[in-house]
């Protein structure tokens, strides 16, 4: 028998009935699914520094538990200082029982030791029903040791589902933890 991440577990269970009886679907294979996490990260001094980019490197791996890839710039960008082909960043996309267990630990460990947190902004949804969101800094991930830090990035985090609308993908989001913010109802 193989190994069910708790938050998938939970999604068949939990949140697919829901989904089902909410929004009147046929099949519970309409409801929409969570079906990748791509995490970026973009820093200007990476090109300049090569132990700078080790480390975010380290870092990214640690708290993904994969490894980063290397992102370059497609153009030149002189006001950066940037020439075609320079390292820019890194990237990674967790899928399957990865990425259920990234979100275990995002939301549950990573997202209440954000400093003054109020909850996630419910309408950073582009349309087509991805979710993104930045975070400041990588200590917000209890994997991530205070003192080995060197350098503090920000990463942009994109929860990427088969929704058809905003709205179905809020709804999941929301049945599998994720806080956001109470908006008043019209």
């Amino acid at each position: 028998m193989s190994y069910l991440p708790r938050i998938k577990q939970m999604y068949v269970e939990k949140v697919v009935p829901v989904l089902v009886k909410k929004f009147k679907y046929k099949n519970a294979m309409e409801a929409p699914k969570l079906e990748k996490i791509v995490i970026n990260t973009g820093e200007g001094e990476i090109s300049r520094d090569s132990k700078l980019m080790s480390a975010v490197e380290r870092d990214l791996a640690i708290i993904t538990g994969q490894k980063p890839q290397l992102r370059r710039a497609k153009r030149a960008v002189s006001n950066f200082k940037i020439r075609k082909g320079m390292p820019v960043g890194f990237k990674v996309t967790l899928r399957g029982s990865r990425m259920f267990e990234f979100f275990d630990r995002f939301v549950n460990f990573a997202i209440p030791r954000i400093r003054d947190f109020r909850g996630l902004n419910p309408y950073s949804f582009d349309g087509r029903g991805n979710y993104t969101l930045g975070v400041n800094e990588q200590l917000i991930f209890p994997e991530i040791e205070y003192d080995k830090v060197q350098h503090i990035f920000g990463m942009d985090i994109t929860f990427v589902t088969t929704a058809k609308t905003d709205e179905e993908a809020r709804e999941m989001l929301k049945g599998l933890g994720m806080p956001f913010k109470r908006t008043e109802e019209k």
